[in-house]
């Protein structure tokens, strides 16, 4: 798209943002542009899209802006999530343990977790001041999984909570060790991904999808465990500054 048309869609969608009695006061070109590449550059629709996001995050996360360790404490007590990078393209890398995961009677605590991996996810990719437009990559490891770690509910909660507020901030997501028992999970979950979200889905079930993961990510980044040269860390000891959307 040329950049006079990019500048047109970002005038409309100012203006749409407006009209719903909100701002995009203080938000740059990247942050933006997210919401319209997510809305294939219609400006009504990623406007929407903006306001809702900006009302669930304010409904959603407490002062100063991000969800604190405590909050989520039990959650990352289980340590079934690590943060690694960053990747050859400067990303950092999401890697999920499924079988130290167990489904959440109360989804509102989940829910919170959630957001505070990828809020801190994001927050490890800013160099210096937020651009807007940073990525985040993901490998779900699903390896010795049993019925117990199924989680329909959790995991599709998961994919909404990244669409419909985390538009173009993942890069790509590495799924690994697929076993039968969550194949036709899968299938179901599939059916409340959107197309972009698919597209960005790689399930590694072979050398040559193997050799390719290692490539993009990068063995500096990539764990011990999916043949990489990287130790594992927990989220929780990962120490940075305060959360970014």
């Amino acid at each position: 798209m040329e950049e006079s048309q990019e500048e047109l869609a970002l005038t409309q969608l100012r203006k749409s943002v407006e009209k719903l009695s909100a701002s995009t006061e203080g938000y740059e070109k990247p942050t933006l542009m997210r919401f319209l590449i997510a809305r294939s550059m219609n400006p009504n629709k990623a406007a929407k899209m903006f306001v809702d996001w900006q009302k669930w995050r304010a409904s959603m996360i407490p002062p100063p802006g991000c969800i604190p360790d405590s909050e989520v404490k039990d959650e990352l007590e289980t340590r079934k999530m690590f943060l690694q990078g960053p990747t050859k393209s400067g990303q950092p890398l999401v890697v999920c343990k499924v079988s130290k995961h167990f489904p959440s009677k109360d989804q509102l605590p989940f829910k919170k977790f959630l957001v505070h991996v990828l809020d801190k996810s994001i927050a490890s990719a800013i160099q210096g001041k937020e651009v807007g437009d940073e990525k985040v990559a993901c490998l779900i490891d699903l390896q010795n999984i049993t019925y117990k770690n199924l989680d329909a509910r959790g995991t599709i909660t998961g994919f909404q909570i990244l669409q419909a507020y985390y538009p173009e901030r993942l890069s790509k997501c590495y799924i690994l060790h697929m076993p039968g028992i969550f194949v036709t999970l899968w299938r179901f979950v599939c059916r409340f991904l959107d197309k972009a979200t698919k597209e960005k889905i790689v399930i590694v079930t072979d050398a040559e999808e193997q050799q390719r993961l290692e490539e993009e990510v990068g063995l500096d980044a990539l764990p011990e465990e999916y043949g990489g040269r990287a130790k594992l860390t927990a989220f929780q000891d990962v120490l940075l500054p305060l959360a970014a959307p």
